[in-house]
């Protein structure tokens, strides 16, 4: 059995965002930061994904994961959402539908 017989696409160099998906990452960071909710973010790049990890404070733990993983666009979608503790938010395909459920509700974080 092969990585294309599980539906997942091996990468072919280095992954990361392309400028239309930082750009509408980006847009949503942006709106956040101007209500006060978010402070900081990074990116993370690891040999088969891309992850942009948004904090609160730098010293924190990320409250949100927003991981690009080319391998899984067959099956789950390239791009999901994690909360702190791990879990997947959403999933999909596209990276636009999947950003909607940063900005549906506000999420407290206990």
């Amino acid at each position: 059995m092969s990585i294309s017989d599980l539906g997942m696409v091996p990468a072919k160099g280095p992954i990361f965002f392309d400028r239309r998906e930082l750009d509408q990452i980006l847009r949503v960071y942006g709106r956040k930061v101007a209500a006060g909710d978010w402070r900081d973010y990074a990116i993370d790049t690891f040999p088969d994904a891309v992850s942009f990890n948004i904090f609160r404070r730098s010293s924190e733990a990320p409250l949100y994961r927003i991981e690009k993983r080319p391998a899984l666009s067959r099956r789950q979608g390239a791009f999901a959402i994690f909360n702190q503790a791990g879990m997947i938010l959403k999933r999909g395909r596209e990276l636009g539908p999947v950003l909607t459920v940063l900005d549906k509700t506000k999420f407290d974080v206990i």
